[in-house]
């Protein structure tokens, strides 16, 4: 993507908010598929289960766009024939694979991925959720930021679809964009972690540290991100990128 134009803060805003949308769009639907497919089914397996996520995940991955990471995590016990369970998939440098797992509690390998913040926020907020940007150890090794929306059918949490994002893809989408703003810009999580910005000194997943910014983010930080449009003690803008819970910080 590449802009001449010079873009205000607002188109910025809304054009991030249109990247993410996308990606929200894409698990929702999915969501929507897994939901319907466990409503019919009174004892779901993994092995029904997975082909249905398997062929939600591979076009996607195949397509070399900002997804490099997807599936669906089941809540434990919902499976008959696997009480813990990750139905994940990968794209990389030697193509398109599944992710290992060990889902036996009792090694020592195991991770009791319910205590992660990509199922532990969806899970606690029935809400979709941005995770990052953070090193995925499990996964790829470098910084990340995971999209996760809960799987509810009658009330209750069955697991969470959700895609991987590696920054680097995102940075390659987005910066163009903080450039033709024509100011000094980063976008921030709602806890203050940068996942980019025009200063190359800020690299993603530090923490941008101003005064006032925690309190300014504050409202992204529930359920239904509220908008946010405020300006700090330094004289730094803040700015909602729609309801991503995702912001920019202009004027730095």
């Amino acid at each position: 993507m590449t802009s001449t134009a010079t873009l205000s803060p607002l188109s910025v805003a809304a054009r991030v908010a249109e990247t993410i949308d996308g990606l929200f769009a894409t698990i929702d639907a999915w969501r929507d598929l897994l939901q319907t497919h466990l409503e019919a089914t009174s004892t779901p397996t993994a092995a029904a289960l997975d082909p249905i996520v398997e062929a939600c995940a591979l076009p996607e991955l195949a397509d070399d766009g900002l997804i490099t990471g997807a599936g669906f995590v089941a809540a434990p016990g919902l499976l008959s024939d696997a009480q813990w369970h990750l139905a994940w998939w990968l794209a990389g440098t030697g193509g398109i694979r599944r992710l290992a797992t060990v889902d036996d509690p009792s090694s020592e390998q195991f991770r009791d991925y319910t205590a992660l913040e990509w199922w532990r926020l969806p899970a606690r907020t029935g809400a979709r959720h941005v995770t990052g940007p953070y090193v995925d150890y499990v996964c790829t090794d470098d910084y990340t930021v995971t999209i996760t929306t809960p799987v509810v059918v009658g009330g209750r949490l069955l697991g969470v679809v959700g895609t991987d994002v590696l920054v680097d893809r995102l940075e390659r989408e987005l910066l163009p964009l903080l450039r033709a703003s024509g100011e000094p810009i980063a976008i921030v999580n709602p806890l203050g972690r940068v996942v980019t910005a025009t200063d190359a000194r800020l690299e993603p997943g530090s923490m941008l540290r101003l005064d006032g910014l925690t309190q300014a983010l504050e409202p992204l930080r529930g359920a239904e991100p509220a908008r946010v449009e405020t300006q700090l003690p330094n004289g730094a803008d803040v700015l909602a990128c729609g309801d991503t819970s995702l912001a920019l910080v202009i004027g730095l």
